[in-house]
């Protein structure tokens, strides 16, 4: 037995010593068991609290970005998402910091005044705030609240980003500046999954930030999986859909297209170097169970609390979630 002890203890100490030394080699932090979730547009924390649960419950520990749905009115009109990469800096930093202690990522102090101002100086949208809509001309305006400082981190997470917050997870990612700071989240990241995206070019100020991020690939040190969905045409499931269709093709016509309900499938699997998974079925949000929800999309609603699941229906998760349990 002590024999067998003092074996396993030697295997342990040169599999530690394997993985320190190919951590150098590369460059890269190791690699942390935990995700952090970006809330989708107009949604917030609370919308995905189930979804962190399910993976918690998986041994995938998630947290999501602490945020109410409010805090989007400053990006209202494609604007700039500086106000949400803040908040994706803050939960990603803290986790990679504390190792991956979902418990331990602490609040940021954002008041109604806060908000206020951040939406009358964010640059960008419909009233080309700043005076222009592309990102590379944002004049550099530092958005508001108090972000407590994470210490060093300690390794690299996963990011998995719903709808808007996946193609804005990209520009974390990225290393170039983005209306005045370049967030280089790569180097925090391992794993990122977006689900249900918008990650094809299309018209319009909400798209200039799409366009922005696929002017390159991800980068190459981070996996990637872009997962979409059918079963809700255009032509038959209500106007939110066709409109959401057209809009991610240019103003096109949207009855003829297929996807989740929001995201066209085409547009969410279009993240170039990526593994894709595209799910049969699946609507893009938990449409019945939120406020709002069944008068903004009933159609929508309706098929969700007739039983269609969205991403984060615990059986949809998993699907999803084995890729993310891959090493």
């Amino acid at each position: 037995m002590c024999v067998f002890s003092s074996a396993f203890g030697m295997a342990r100490l040169l599999l530690a010593s394997l993985l320190c030394h190919a951590t150098v080699a590369t460059g890269l932090l190791p690699r942390i068991n935990a995700a952090v979730i970006v809330p989708g547009f107009l949604s917030g924390a609370s919308d995905f609290k189930a979804m962190a649960d399910t993976l918690t419950s998986r041994g995938i520990p998630a947290v999501v970005v602490p945020m109410p749905v409010w805090h989007w009115l400053p990006c209202l009109g494609g604007r700039s998402m500086r106000p949400m990469l803040e908040r994706i800096d803050h939960t990603v930093r803290h986790l990679a910091a504390n190792g991956g202690d979902v418990t331990s990522v602490p609040d940021f102090q954002y008041s109604p005044l806060d908000c206020w101002t951040d939406f009358r100086q964010t640059p960008g949208g419909i009233f080309f705030v700043g005076g222009s809509v592309e990102p590379d001309e944002y004049p550099v305006v530092e958005p508001r609240g108090t972000f407590p400082p994470a210490s060093e981190p300690q390794g690299r997470v996963a990011i998995i980003g719903h709808s808007a917050g996946g193609w804005i997870s990209r520009v974390y990612l990225s290393s170039r500046s983005y209306g005045g700071k370049a967030y280089g989240g790569a180097s925090l990241v391992h794993s990122f999954v977006t689900l249900g995206a918008p990650l094809a070019d299309s018209a319009g100020p909400a798209f200039r930030g799409v366009a922005w991020t696929n002017r390159e690939d991800p980068p190459a040190v981070v996996r990637c999986l872009a997962v979409g969905a059918t079963g809700t045409p255009g032509d038959s499931s209500g106007k939110l859909t066709l409109n959401a269709y057209s809009f991610c093709i240019d103003g096109g016509d949207g009855s003829k297209i297929d996807g989740d309900g929001v995201t066209p499938t085409f547009s969410s699997v279009a993240l170039p170097g990526a593994e894709t998974l595209v799910l049969d079925g699946v609507t893009h949000f938990p449409w019945s169970d939120v406020f709002g929800g069944p008068q903004f999309a009933p159609e929508l609603a309706e098929d969700h609390r007739n039983g269609k699941p969205w991403y984060g229906t615990p059986e949809t998760v998993e699907r999803w979630a084995l890729w993310l349990e891959k090493q």
